[in-house]
């Protein structure tokens, strides 16, 4: 085919095209975002992050307060449409932020994109009206995740699909987890837990141990 055919043959696919992606409202799927389990880092920092929000523990909001500790808390609507102002008081009052963990915690592997979406998104929209501040950082449940999922973040604002170097949550009356040593970058998981308040303690002494401060995880993931 001639050039010039095929330059009349192109103007013509995509005279019928662009109306077509008008008049459907299709945009492009957004490329994913990256995938982070430990910041890449010589700064002597580590990063506590905490996630779900179902017990609200005077003593764990004492203990993140009075050390000034900058947790990244992935938490659920559900968990704290009962009892908003214990988040608002540690967004008030102290370093930490709040981030996205849906909104109903499912494994998201099971779902199409746009369910995937609907759950990212939804609570994005939740936080930022309850709390008046959008989350950066997106935690799968579970920690499964696919490519819809990294592709749905993005798509909710997203700039990293954060999951973890080492979970020390204590779950019921079980025995707390090894400590490792923790290193520069590391990313530890925690849980709104009976137990938080101990676990906090038991991770923040071994990042003194380590000699490591911590720091706000959004800060330090760039996309």
């Amino acid at each position: 085919m001639s050039r010039p055919r095929m330059r009349g043959t192109l103007r013509a696919v995509l005279a019928v095209l662009v109306p077509l992606v008008f008049l459907t409202g299709f945009t492009p799927w957004p490329q994913p975002v990256p995938v982070v389990s430990r910041i890449d880092t010589d700064e002597p920092v580590v990063f506590l992050t905490i996630d779900d929000g179902w017990h609200h523990d005077p003593a764990a909001a004492r203990l993140l307060l009075d050390r000034r500790v900058p947790a990244s808390l992935f938490v659920l609507p559900g968990a704290y449409a009962y009892d908003s102002a214990y988040f608002q008081s540690l967004l008030a009052h102290g370093p930490s932020r709040i981030e996205n963990h849906t909104v109903n915690h499912p494994d998201l592997t099971v779902l199409d994109g746009p369910a995937q979406r609907a759950e990212i998104c939804g609570a994005r929209d939740r936080h930022l009206a309850q709390f008046g501040d959008g989350p950066r950082l997106f935690r799968p449940p579970y920690g499964t995740y696919d490519e819809e999922t990294r592709s749905a973040a993005r798509a909710c604002g997203a700039k990293a699909l954060v999951t973890w170097t080492h979970d020390l949550t204590t779950w019921g009356g079980g025995t707390p987890a090894p400590t490792p040593e923790l290193k520069a970058g590391d990313i530890v998981l925690l849980h709104f837990t009976e137990n938080l308040a101990a676990d906090l303690a038991r991770v923040l002494a071994a990042a003194d141990a380590a000699g490591l401060e911590p720091a706000q995880l959004r800060d330090y993931v760039t996309e």
